[in-house]
């Protein structure tokens, strides 16, 4: 893939809450023709997530939300997990959508670990406590899940807000939100002890 795909996931269960809002500044940055493609986890709710790892009859699905998200993840040179910081982690949605990347570990004619090495995963969160170290689950989860499957990492925007659009008084956020997309992504690594 030489051409960028940005797959956008927003995981609140808010429509233009925060987070969203954020991830929207953000992406006002890419270039035109980079492709966008922006799906609400709330509008396409997945089943609760089944490990079938060792089952031989997994297979890969041809409809239904799990088929259009595989399909849009797979699309993608970039994901960018936008999800707000929910009891210092990821949202349930967003927790349920990487569930099932495990799924697709072993789902044939997949090859997912292989197909997703070298892509790019970003998130974006708002969280309404000032100290940004809350964070650091949320942010541990999606750099070890990309370092797992040897993805680039491109680090979480971070914007403050509670209320519905008070990310918009977050200058500092504004700020970042300009250049974070664009930027250079390392490798991303395990946390060394």
């Amino acid at each position: 893939m030489s051409r960028r795909r940005f797959l956008f996931v927003l995981g609140s269960s808010r429509s233009e809450g925060n987070t969203e809002l954020l991830a929207r500044r953000a992406a006002e940055q890419l270039p035109a023709d980079v492709e966008q493609e922006w799906i609400t986890l709330a509008d396409h709710p997945l089943p609760d997530f089944v490990d079938l790892r060792h089952d031989a009859d997994h297979v890969r699905p041809t409809e239904g939300e799990v088929a259009l998200l595989l399909d849009a993840t797979l699309a993608a040179t970039d994901i960018v997990i936008a999800s707000p910081l929910y009891w210092y982690s990821v949202s349930s949605h967003t927790k349920r959508y990487l569930d099932y990347w495990s799924g697709w570990l072993r789902t044939p004619g997949v090859d997912f670990k292989a197909t997703m090495a070298g892509r790019t995963l970003w998130g974006v969160t708002a969280l309404s406590d000032a100290e940004p170290v809350v964070a650091d689950p949320l942010i541990g989860t999606l750099n070890n899940s990309a370092a797992y499957l040897g993805m680039r990492f491109g680090g979480v925007l971070l914007g403050n807000g509670s209320r519905p659009g008070d990310v918009l008084n977050d200058t500092e956020a504004l700020a970042r939100a300009k250049t974070f997309l664009t930027a250079e992504a390392p490798l991303a690594r395990f946390p060394q002890p």
